[in-house]
């Protein structure tokens, strides 16, 4: 039977100083997952992973150059109950080292957010959607369509 194939295990992030992503991370309040490997550091999150991995071992991982990864061409996003917990995590990652891209506001779809980029420049969205709730551990599933 095999398992969906519209899933999301293990989401890896380059970083150039792997000590100093980890520092942001802790910083924002993230705990790694026991004892990580030499070179990566891993994140238990609901139902998949993060993974820090320094940038020139990913780029030869995938057998490519470290300027052909690149970063920031996508977002990764976090889920809040509401513009409160919104402001409370964006204002986390900001003193954890964050650069500010676009502060919290109430947005064009009815929600609010902000984003931020991470050391490295990952983007990352802090939001609230009214439309989505969330489940009591945190976790978003899509709502049915009418």
């Amino acid at each position: 039977m095999g398992f969906p194939r519209q899933r999301v295990t293990l989401i890896t992030l380059s970083v150039t100083d792997l000590a100093r992503a980890k520092a942001f991370y802790a910083g924002w309040g993230w705990q790694p997952h026991g004892e990580s490997q030499p070179g990566i550091v891993f994140y238990q999150m609901n139902g998949a992973a993060l993974a820090l991995f320094g940038r020139a071992e990913l780029a030869a991982d995938q057998a490519r150059s470290e300027q052909e990864l690149g970063t920031g061409a996508m977002t990764l996003a976090q889920n809040c109950l509401d513009a409160a917990e919104v402001d409370q995590v964006f204002a986390a990652a900001l003193a954890a080292g964050a650069t500010c891209l676009k502060k919290p506001e109430t947005v064009f779809w009815g929600g609010y957010s902000g984003y931020f980029a991470d050391p490295d420049g990952h983007v990352w969205e802090v939001a609230a959607n009214p439309f989505w709730p969330l489940a009591d551990d945190g976790s978003l599933i899509l709502p049915e369509p009418d």
